[in-house]
């Protein structure tokens, strides 16, 4: 199956605030999955060391009288994952590899051919990963996830929300001069 082309991004975008809506009208709560991914991983750690997950106060919030799944942002991140899935299935983009930019080079007779960046996919996965844990351990301190922040606070007119996503834009034009001969 060929790759169809990616959902247009105002489509996605409008899709995107109508699932936000219905979160709220059926659930009472925005949109976001730090939440989820730290229930996981306590559920996780319960598992393996009880006794130190029980003594310590963070932790032990996440447990109380209830089992982990016995929260409905884990069936949340549970249908992200599904609907991923699914997306990829049905846009012909479903297969296991690893995905590396690649750079254009203009050098005199090399013909300005495409060449792999240079990162084996070994190195592509532990940056990768790398990345997601710093960016949990982040989201965890920040008390909030990305899509938490711009979705739900910016839904609610928080000025914590408007100021980080402005902040998150900001950042994102001036590194982008930065990185911009690679995606070239």
């Amino acid at each position: 199956m060929r790759p169809r082309p990616f959902w247009n991004p105002y489509l996605a975008g409008v899709v995107l605030g109508v699932v936000l809506l219905a979160s709220f009208l059926v659930m009472g709560w925005g949109l976001g999955s730090s939440g989820a991914v730290t229930r996981f991983g306590v559920g996780a750690a319960h598992l393996i060391a009880p006794e130190a997950v029980e003594s310590n106060d963070y932790f032990a919030r996440y447990l109380g009288d209830t089992h982990i799944l016995d929260d409905w942002l884990v069936f949340l991140v549970l249908g992200v994952f599904l609907g991923g899935l699914f997306g990829a299935y049905t846009g012909g983009r479903l297969r296991s590899e690893v995905v590396r930019g690649e750079v254009f080079e203009r050098q005199r007779g090399s013909g300005g051919g495409p060449r792999r960046f240079g990162v084996s996919p070994r190195t592509r996965l532990a940056l990768a990963l790398s990345g997601g844990v710093i960016m949990g351990i982040a989201a965890r301190l920040a008390r909030g996830c990305t899509s938490g922040q711009a979705l739900t606070g910016g839904a609610l007119l928080s000025v914590g929300a408007w100021v980080f996503m402005f902040a998150v834009f900001a950042g994102g034009y001036l590194v982008a001069p930065l990185v911009r001969r690679q995606w070239r």
